[in-house]
């Protein structure tokens, strides 16, 4: 088995069964990092005594007979807002580094662990989550495997790039408008924000409470599915965290989808968007024989309050540091933050009474449809530093308009997978799978449909042949 290639559960089969020590496997990961990141800038820190210590541990546990978990010696790395003990959580800015290290790890990060995974290191992001693009000011900008000129996305840009050149088989990230979705969608892999409160985020730097998630990101279904599987359950640190029951959704992965009524979503959904955008979309619904279309009402002002609230919620979080030390923030987030803050409170309350209809209005939706489709990003990756896109005969920021699609359905917390359309000789792209809250099994069920059949699948980008 070639580990640079081989998905989190192959893994962890292998080190369970002797094929390969967890140290082994370790050290493979840290090895490619070493040799790799240089071109990609994923990781802002990697914790090589602290991995392969973890790792021995876990042959120990094996040696003697005891059961080392489900993601035995599996490596990977989060974005660096999760806290990892001894090490101090950046979250994309000058300003923390300042901080002292954090005492103990997050939440999710402890729940991966105690199931045998081995973190090696943290991810590079957008500064406090805030943008698509990991063009962080302060650490650099995050390159996207399939062409080292263009964008990962964001904000979770190193999470993504990281799966897609083979450097761990999973990795978290947090979404608040689209921060999983949209850098899965440009790297062309796997990408889930499942429902908002469905997991914990104790021990991660929030950008907007109200919005975040934390996800995950992978190269297979049955990976992400396990990953998801491991971090769900109640966690009194974090105030909204669902007390509902897990529901493991790997059994449920090779079920019947025969049954469930899928449809495309129109109207704002399949305006502003590039042809092959589109094109990937239609790919995915000829799969599953969809040809049916639904609309999501008032998308256009469900993004419009988004804006409005995570701008808000954003800038109050950091209020006191954008008045006492405005020039330590990357440029791009301290004017986002200052034009948060200059926000009218009416507007603010005025985006969360209309958030209230747009949640009845599209829980009505879900009466009539259990899956709706839809483009991830309008486009496939920009080139770094682009500032504009032509989309439908019109010049647009690149920044705000890769979360175009993503933000309405963050806006109230619905589980979406982006999955990977890889095409021949062109960039890939993401389509959305969504569903009414808390019925990821029902995305993952579908996802896993089309990765038997080829549809979707995320390989191991080779960055020899894309470096040139």
């Amino acid at each position: 088995m070639n580990l640079e290639f081989a998905d989190a559960l192959s893994i962890a089969a292998a080190v369970r069964g002797g094929q390969f020590s967890a140290v082994e496997v370790t050290q493979a990961a840290l090895t490619r990092i070493a040799n790799l990141d240089e071109q990609l800038n994923c990781f802002t820190t990697v914790i090589t005594e602290t991995a392969l210590a973890d790792a021995a541990r876990i042959d120990r546990e094996i040696a003697q007979g005891n059961s080392p978990g489900l993601l035995a010696g599996v490596p990977f790395a989060v974005k660096n807002l999760f806290d990892i003990a001894g090490v101090t959580t950046l979250a994309g800015a000058k300003i923390n580094a300042e901080n002292s290290p954090a005492t103990q790890d997050a939440t999710a990060v402890a729940n991966l662990k105690q199931a045998g995974a081995v973190l090696v290191g943290a991810l590079n992001m957008d500064e406090y989550a805030y943008g698509f693009v990991t063009e962080n000011f302060h650490y650099g900008v995050t390159h996207n495997p399939h062409d080292l000129h263009r964008l990962a996305g964001g904000s979770s840009g190193g999470s993504a790039a990281a799966v897609a050149a083979g450097l761990v088989p999973f990795t978290l990230g947090s979404d608040t408008n689209g921060s999983v979705r949209v850098p899965a969608a440009l790297c062309g892999v796997f990408g889930l924000k499942p429902t908002y409160g469905r997991l914990s985020r104790a021990g991660v730097t929030l950008f907007s409470s109200s919005f975040d998630h934390i996800g995950s990101f992978a190269r297979s279904v049955q990976d992400i599915a396990t990953v998801f599987d491991v971090l769900q359950g109640e966690d009194e640190g974090d105030r909204i965290c669902t007390k509902r029951p897990p529901q493991l959704c790997s059994p449920q992965l090779h079920q019947d989808i025969s049954h469930l009524r899928i449809a495309i979503a129109d109207d704002y959904f399949i305006q502003g968007a590039a042809p092959e955008a589109l094109a990937a979309v239609q790919t995915v619904a000829a799969a599953l024989g969809v040809t049916e279309y639904i609309t999501i009402p008032e998308a256009q002002r469900a993004r419009a309050a988004a804006f409005v609230i995570t701008a808000s919620e954003g800038a109050n979080l950091h209020l006191d540091q954008l008045k006492s030390r405005p020039q330590d923030f990357d440029p791009a987030t301290r004017d986002r933050f200052l034009a948060g803050a200059l926000i009218p409170s009416s507007w603010y309350l005025q985006a969360q009474r209309f958030r209230q209809w747009y949640r009845d209005r599209v829980r009505e939706v879900f009466q009539n449809v259990d899956i709706i489709l839809a483009p991830t990003t309008p486009i496939s990756a920009p080139l770094i530093g682009q500032q504009t896109m032509i989309l439908d005969g019109a010049e647009i920021l690149v920044r705000p308009h890769l979360g175009l699609f993503t933000q309405p359905l963050s806006f109230i917390g619905l589980p979406v997978l982006s999955v990977p359309i890889q095409r021949p000789d062109a960039l890939p792209l993401g389509v959305q799978l969504i569903a009414a809250p808390y019925n990821e099994a029902l995305i993952l069920r579908v996802a896993a449909f089309l990765e038997s059949q080829g549809v979707i699948y995320a390989p191991v980008v080779n960055l020899n042949q894309n470096s040139a």
